[in-house]
């Protein structure tokens, strides 16, 4: 018997890195997923790469009616919603001087009052179902400590920990766990674009960020999608039941707490 068997999950940005993987595991462990993603025909493809088990759903996490109508189109897919993981999030990096009031407003509307309103969506349905659930959200080692040049994003994943802490011990009465992972630098695609904008503001050769981020780990190398599914696993299971309101460093020893 697999440990997720019977449970249905929504996951937020999931038709790519790790939303994807995350997706994947929770299948392998009996799950049925939802696959939300504001880019519906990747999501589509990325459900029927996955199987029977997921649907794909269209989700922008900034727009307050696109968060409804995914949580309403996720229930009438799966009939309800076991576990939330709230992945959807975008990167901004820029000198405090340079950072621009619509890019600020972009990170923050998508990385913590997205993370927010669909935690508080899906609560919503859970407390009305009565059974409970899991929600998690995606923090960073970001959201740890701040950066020269990322501000505005450390800003937001440390918003997104403060809200893990003050939703677990709010929703915790209603039988619902909120708990947060906090992954380190993370192989993918995303890449592409954060090592662009660190080679533009610190005068660094393509590549030259990436291949540093990755030795700075004490682990040896950089973490990818797949190193942060077992504790995705574990935070939607039975055995973290007495979990509330923490948030995990899964990051290669790159933070301590």
């Amino acid at each position: 018997m697999t440990v997720l068997d019977g449970k249905t999950a929504l996951i937020t940005g999931a038709a790519r890195g790790i939303g994807r993987a995350f997706a994947e595991a929770y299948v392998r462990e009996g799950a049925r997923v939802a696959i939300a993603d504001i880019d519906l025909d990747r999501a589509c493809a990325t459900a029927a790469e996955i199987g029977d088990a997921a649907v794909a759903v269209g989700m922008d996490v900034s727009a307050q009616d696109s968060i409804a109508r995914a949580v309403d189109r996720t229930v009438d897919a799966l009939g309800h919603i076991d576990i939330l993981i709230n992945n959807a999030a975008v990167f901004s990096a820029a000198p405090i001087v340079d950072i621009a009031r619509a890019d600020f407003d972009r990170v923050f509307a998508i990385n913590v009052a997205g993370t927010l309103f669909t935690m508080q969506a899906v609560a919503r349905h859970m407390i009305a179902r009565g059974q409970g659930g899991r929600i998690i959200n995606m923090a960073s080692q970001a959201g740890r400590r701040g950066e020269p040049l990322v501000a505005a994003y450390c800003a937001s994943k440390a918003a997104v920990i403060s809200l893990t802490q003050s939703a677990g011990l709010n929703l915790i009465a209603h039988g619902i766990n909120v708990n947060a992972i906090s992954p380190g630098v993370v192989d993918g695609e995303h890449w592409d674009q954060v090592d662009a904008l660190f080679a533009k503001y610190e005068n660094k050769a393509p590549g030259q960020k990436k291949r540093e981020v990755g030795a700075a780990v004490p682990y040896g190398r950089m973490g990818t999608a797949e190193d942060l599914t077992g504790m995705a696993v574990f935070l939607a299971s039975d055995a973290s039941e007495y979990v509330v309101a923490q948030t995990y460093n899964v990051d290669g020893g790159q933070w301590m707490s």
